[in-house]
């Protein structure tokens, strides 16, 4: 785990990540190093220092109907006699709102509350100006968000820090799962976990597996049982208890790989699901709102065409496409014996492998816009192959023949698929119905056939447009990979996409991907309800998958509700009809926090954004969620300290930011300027840090940056650079490293990169790809980096540790 690096002490209550949909917790602590003068370790008069410590954590969920509130309370005791500052961090589940933050400080209570973005920033910027300690919380990155807040505490005086977020669990391979991860770093005394089910069927099962490590897909190992205590209060209802002592906190630590004094270091998992209706599902109805709970199994699956289109350009090189083979082999023998399936590979072009010849066709493709007459004049491309042993092991030869090499052509290898899903189409006769399914793969940016990731979503849309629209599931491979565009891309193309992070793990993260999608039993479903209903969320399904479950949900008026799901089945029309049942609590917040998930999403799509934006604020003020639109406003008298939410996804080791963490412009898309998340994937996390309390900091234009720290004061630049970017000094902590694009990366005045990966546009010239360097190496684009935004729009990573930027191919030293 990367821990910040702090003047004095640092001591953190974090949750790190390994899926976007982990709840997870961690509390650590840790000291830096004495150093003398001159920076050179030191044990001589250093005068002993009292740990602030954790003395209580409780972390209590409430899950009803699927829906888990969760509060986090951190007690802190500042034991010194000087005053320290306390910062207390929450990132949070991509699928979460916060609803309720409250400090307790001096025997005194201080609510924050929820206001419109722009309203929220006004109040912020007042109270600053008036010399209270005023934050608000912007929910700008989408996989994960922080939540920060710093105060002082007194010598010898307590704080608590309460947090409730909620979010609406979803069910994967037959269960539901809470996760949280739990790492002192220390051996907290009194560490209280409770989880309270409560359904409104019986319970299948309630388990909790071993502890988990946090970082990668585990195994199981004996050592890890959490032995916690599982009461079975009836049949709808179950209290889960994880009170480690300190000596389990101590041993469960060593097991995983911590050293002994730095306490328990996993994740504690919560699994459970309920008995279901066989058919329909079952509806529940209080006070005016229905949820629709939707799962059934005793279908039979469909059978289906998979088309693989994966990324063979140079960036996949190495260990990624070493795992990408491997989770291949393993997706190929999943697949069921009444499937077809095609293998397309693309990199400056695309080709389709015939799995019969184990030969690949090159795919000639000039007219990106209107493809597919020129797809069937130019080519004849090889059939989709039925799923035979025989098949099997030939398709593992192809892909065991794939390289890499040459750019990224994403929307030849996108067009190709549809192209050949299109054909399968027209040359099936009666009882050929196979459900089509893309599944994109890429690790990189578009620079071949078509650069614009704008253009490509447009054209691939209108394109899969109609009737028969194919769902595209898009898989972003590591850090270079395009996230935001494949989220896009796979919204309006009827799929899902996923992230997969860049670890030991990566090809097991594939296939559990696979393994969700692979098993589809229904497609085209609708939910109809009567007249009576209104505010109903989405209604309308693509696929269903086994394991899976669809929730819709809206008002109603009346003593009942009509109801009926209409689909398509293995053997043609299945109409199902759901049970009614009562519900364990209120739906009200269920809804609406469905309702503006949804909306969220669709928001994201949208080309005007303005109505949904107000349909969403508006919900969002009403039930107190922190939104995209909507943000989270504490003000404490007489502190100088303040609230953020930033990007907690990016993987990159955060460089020193001294004891401040600043509010996050929106106008940055979700990236903070300067500060960046010291998580290594996508977990959740809970950060206490403690420190000597600094000056107030200098607030400047919050549209330009959030606050200005005494870190970045002593930040050096060569001449040269300084001359070229006058912008570029404010930006930089002290070693010359500054916030970017979900990372914190140093400039590399003094460093050389063996690698120069392809980028997909330059400031000389937008329509033409380069190559990525270090600023240094560049000099020709420097004047046209104007400020920061501009800067942002040709950045690019290298070697995952230093900030670059596109260069013209000539230009590169």
């Amino acid at each position: 785990m990367i821990l910040f690096t702090l003047p004095v002490l640092a001591l953190f209550f974090t949750v790190t990540s390994t899926a976007p949909s982990d709840n997870s917790f961690v509390v650590s602590s840790t000291e830096p190093s004495k150093k003398n003068e001159n920076g050179k370790e030191g044990t001589s008069d250093v005068v002993p220092i009292i740990n602030p410590a954790i003395y209580a954590m409780d972390i209590q969920s409430n899950i009803s109907n699927r829906f888990a509130k969760t509060l986090v309370m951190s007690k802190v005791k500042n034991a010194d006699n000087t005053a320290k500052e306390a910062t207390f961090t929450v990132v949070l589940p991509e699928k979460a709102f916060i609803s309720e933050f409250v400090m307790e400080i001096g025997g005194k209570s201080y609510k924050a509350y929820v206001k419109e973005k722009e309203e929220a920033k006004n109040i912020y910027d007042k109270a600053v100006a008036s010399g209270q300690s005023a934050g608000h919380v912007e929910v700008n990155a989408r996989d994960s968000n922080r939540f920060t807040v710093s105060v002082n505490i007194e010598p010898e005086s307590k704080a608590a820090f309460l947090l409730t977020y909620e979010e609406l669990l979803e069910r994967r391979d037959n269960q539901y799962e809470l996760v949280l991860n739990i790492h002192p770093g220390q051996i907290v005394k009194n560490l209280n976990i409770q989880v309270l089910v409560n359904e409104s069927r019986p319970l299948r099962f309630v388990k909790t597996p071993v502890l988990r490590s946090g970082n990668e897909i585990s195994k199981n190992d004996d050592k890890l049982d959490p032995s916690s205590d599982i009461e079975i209060i009836n049949s709808t209802s179950a209290i889960v208890r994880f009170i480690p002592t300190p000596d389990q906190q101590k041993q469960f630590g060593i097991d995983l790989g911590m050293k002994e004094n730095e306490g328990l270091a996993g994740q504690f998992i919560v699994q459970y699901d309920v008995e279901r209706d066989p058919r329909g599902g079952e509806v529940l109805l209080q006070d005016g709102y229905f949820v629709h709970f939707f799962a059934p199994e005793d279908l039979k699956p469909l059978p289906k065409h998979a088309v693989f289109v994966l990324d063979t350009s140079g960036s996949m090189s190495g260990i990624k496409i070493e795992q990408l083979k491997d989770a291949m082999n393993s997706i190929l023998d999943q697949l069921s014996h009444e499937d077809i399936f095609h293998i397309v590979e693309f990199n400056t072009f695309a080709f389709v492998w015939n799995i019969d010849s184990e030969d690949s066709l090159f795919v000639n493709i000039s007219n990106y816009q209107e493809p597919f007459e020129e797809l069937i004049l130019k080519n004849n491309l090889p059939s989709a192959v039925n799923v035979m042993n025989a098949t099997i092991v030939k398709a593992k030869n192809v892909i065991g023949k794939m390289q890499t090499g040459g750019i990224t052509n994403i929307i030849g290898g996108l067009e190709t698929g549809l192209h050949l899903i299109r054909t399968q189409r027209q040359n099936s006769t009666g009882g050929g119905h196979y459900q089509p399914m893309i599944i994109f793969l890429t690790d990189g940016y578009p620079n071949e056939g078509e650069s614009s990731t704008d253009q490509i979503t447009r054209i691939i849309t209108g394109l899969n447009s109609g009737d028969n629209q194919i769902p595209i599931f898009s898989l972003s491979f590591g850090s270079g990979a395009d996230r935001s565009f494949l989220r896009k891309l796979s919204l309006k193309n009827l799929g899902l996409s996923r992230h997969i992070y860049e670890a030991s793990d990566a090809s097991l993260q594939l296939q559990d991907f696979y393994r969700q999608i692979s098993s589809p039993l229904l497609s085209n479903v609708n939910f109809k309800y009567d007249s009576e209903v209104k505010a109903v969320t989405k209604r309308d399904f693509p696929i269903f998958f086994r394991g899976s479950e669809i929730v819709v949900s809206g008002c109603y008026s009346g003593s009942t509700l009509q109801t009926s799901i209409h689909a398509s089945g293995s053997n043609g029309t299945v109409v199902l009809s759901p049970s009614i049942e009562a519900p364990i609590t209120s739906l009200e917040r269920l809804w609406a926090y469905l309702t503006v998930k949804q909306d969220l999403q669709e928001r994201e799509a949208a080309e005007n954004k303005t109505e949904l934006t107000k349909k969403i604020l508006d919900l969002a003020l009403k039930y107190s969620f922190v939104t995209e639109v909507s943000s989270l406003v504490v003000v404490k008298p007489n502190e100088t300290r303040t609230v953020d939410t930033e990007d907690a996804s990016g993987s990159q080791q955060l460089a020193n930011p001294g004891p401040f963490i600043i509010s996050t412009p929106a106008t940055f898309r979700g990236h903070p300027l300067y500060l960046q998340s010291p998580v290594l994937s996508s977990d959740d996390a809970i950060q206490i840090r403690f420190s000597e309390p600094e000056p107030q900091p200098v607030y400047p234009d919050l549209d330009l940056i959030a606050t200005t720290t005494d870190a970045r004061s002593n930040a050096t630049l060569s001449p040269s650079i300084r001359s070229s970017l006058p912008w570029l000094s404010s930006i930089l902590h002290s070693n010359n490293s500054l916030a970017i694009s979900g990372g914190v990366y140093d400039i590399g005045e003094n460093s050389t990169v063996l690698v120069n990966p392809d980028c997909p546009k330059t400031p000389m010239s937008p329509a033409i790809a380069g190559f990525c360097t270090l600023l240094k190496d560049c000099p020709e684009v420097l004047p046209l980096l104007t400020d920061f935004h501009v800067y942002e729009q040709y950045f690019c990573p290298l070697e995952n540790t230093y900030a670059g930027v596109c260069c013209p191919r000539k230009h590169v030293n």
